[in-house]
């Protein structure tokens, strides 16, 4: 009699769930929900002012309980597929902040930047043609404010990855709807629908690198959590060394192709031209923050162990982006290709302080997004403001050519001023965020970074001065050359542009002379779990 043959079949564990940690992420994609609903059913005329008020409530409440939940709180939920640590609350504090700001900019241009004359929701006369006008826009185009809370919904996920398939879903959620929203500008039409299909397809590219990568890192170590990569890298099978370093080089294209490194920046010009301004903004702040979120967590926690063996190739990658960016923004000219040429050599400012490996190089990229993140956006807002003068007094497209800049600081002081002062900050002169910025990534890479971070640092001293050559030639246009003979008119702000303007200005000066509190928190945040 044959005995019976018994299998043992794992009891099934459920995965515990701590729904305090990740109350921000649900909270803001429970928002972009609702808002989906309300783009569906809500009437045409409320739509747009309803959208914007459930955006930015879903963001202050996501900021709420961020606040309430991280003090002195870390957790590993989802089986340890999402991470809240010092670096996620931090990343995910800055960009809800950030995107209040976006959303603030956004608010009033989409009300009417697309109109045939500019005209703020609610400030035209009942029943004119502006009216109609704002309101028309409004309409056609509220759904980019479900857009934005998805993509920031997948932002906040992908500095808090605890393995490769997180990331990679984080990764897409955010892209997805800014492939969209760069598509969006509707008197650029043939420019902006162009700048989202380069986007979109360059994202697939990207995309694929990094599952390649994440494939062969399945392979080296058995699983795609970072602490288990990190274990079996520690142990050191000679075997198995030929799937690492393409496997994490992979995945690195595919997260530097998000911060417009060298030589995966090529969508990055087109993309800042192309998209609405606002979008813009949002895009160039959020999107760096959260991507070099991503790179710190790979970088510290999976792939620490084998940083010998890929470190020259990314230091290869900081250098160029450095030198390409500051390069090539001279040659430009164009406002928002000129500030899309400087973010790509901003990326290889904070590539200096990653590739520092401590935990004062942490801080300093900490420190860095922060800062870039609120001149971006006060920035870009006023590149917004600026129009171009139709013959009939009317107010037309956005006057992004450096020409039509002339003469600006005669007519327009206030905002030339306040726009000068955000491009020395890019170019991180004294007595602004970006020196201090500068300083805080640079020192690591040289007291940590052996030859590598000296020639990093000389590097990024140069090419600064190049970009502050550039910032400096902008600047003299606007005061100290007459006016073309293109009318250029600068939009009078509503208060929600006017107080993403000062917030941003304000953080830029705060962060120059008084740093202290914020490098404090960075510091303090700058200690991963494993």
């Amino acid at each position: 009699m044959t005995p019976a043959v018994t299998t043992l079949v794992p009891a099934f564990e459920a995965v515990k769930v701590d729904y305090t940690a990740i109350a921000p992420i649900l909270i803001v994609f429970g928002g972009s929900m609702v808002g989906v609903l309300v783009e569906a059913f809500a009437p045409r005329r409320s739509r747009h002012t309803t959208q914007v008020a459930l955006t930015l409530v879903t963001l202050a409440a996501a900021l709420g309980a961020l606040l309430l939940w991280s003090r002195d709180n870390h957790a590993k939920t989802l089986g340890g597929s999402i991470v809240i640590d010092g670096p996620a609350v931090f990343l995910q504090g800055t960009l809800l902040v950030l995107s209040i700001l976006g959303v603030l900019t956004m608010a009033e241009k989409w009300g009417g930047q697309d109109a045939d004359a500019f005209t703020p929701m609610g400030a035209a006369t009942p029943g004119s043609p502006q009216e109609a006008a704002a309101a028309r826009a409004g309409f056609t185009t509220s759904e980019v404010f479900p857009l934005t809370l998805i993509a920031v919904g997948g932002m906040l996920l992908f500095p808090a990855a605890g393995d490769l398939i997180t990331a990679f879903i984080a990764l897409e959620v955010l892209s997805l709807p800014l492939y969209i929203m760069t598509g969006l500008a509707r008197r650029r039409r043939l420019l902006s629908q162009e700048a989202s299909l380069k986007y979109f397809l360059l994202g697939a590219f990207s995309s694929a690198f990094f599952l390649f990568g994440a494939a062969l890192l399945f392979a080296y170590a058995g699983s795609l959590d970072f602490d288990k990569i990190a274990s079996v890298t520690a142990a050191a099978d000679p075997a198995l060394e030929g799937l690492l370093v393409p496997g994490v080089l992979l995945v690195l294209i595919g997260l530097l192709f998000k911060v417009g490194a060298v030589p995966f920046h090529s969508w990055t010009p087109d993309a800042y031209q192309g998209a609405p301004t606002p979008v813009t903004g949002f895009m160039a702040a959020c999107t760096k923050l959260a991507a070099f979120g991503a790179i710190l967590r790979v970088a510290y926690v999976a792939f620490d162990g084998s940083r010998w063996d890929w470190r020259v190739e990314v230091i290869a990658v900081a250098i160029l982006t450095m030198v390409v960016g500051s390069v090539l923004s001279v040659t430009q000219t164009d406002v928002k290709r000129l500030l899309a040429y400087s973010s790509v050599a901003h990326a290889g400012f904070i590539l200096v302080g990653v590739l520092a490996f401590s935990r004062q190089g942490v801080q300093g990229v900490l420190f860095y997004l922060v800062a870039y993140g609120f001149t971006t956006i006060a920035a870009f807002a006023i590149v917004s403001m600026v129009r171009a003068g139709g013959p009939d007094g009317s107010v037309g497209s956005e006057a992004s050519h450096l020409s039509q800049w002339a003469g600006l600081g005669k007519e327009h002081p206030v905002v030339a001023g306040v726009f000068a002062f955000l491009l020395l900050a890019f170019a991180g002169i004294p007595l602004t965020s970006g020196f201090t910025a500068k300083f805080a990534v640079f020192a690591p890479a040289v007291a940590d970074g052996g030859r590598a971070g000296v020639t990093m640092a000389i590097v990024g001293v140069l090419c600064s001065a190049i970009t502050g050559f550039v910032y400096v030639r902008l600047i003299v246009l606007m005061f100290f050359t007459e006016a073309g003979s293109d009318e250029v008119e600068v939009l009078v702000p509503s208060a929600l542009t006017t107080v993403a303007v000062t917030v941003g200005t304000a953080a830029t000066v705060l962060l120059g002379i008084a740093p202290g509190l914020v490098l404090s928190l960075a510091d303090s945040a700058s200690q991963f779990i494993r």
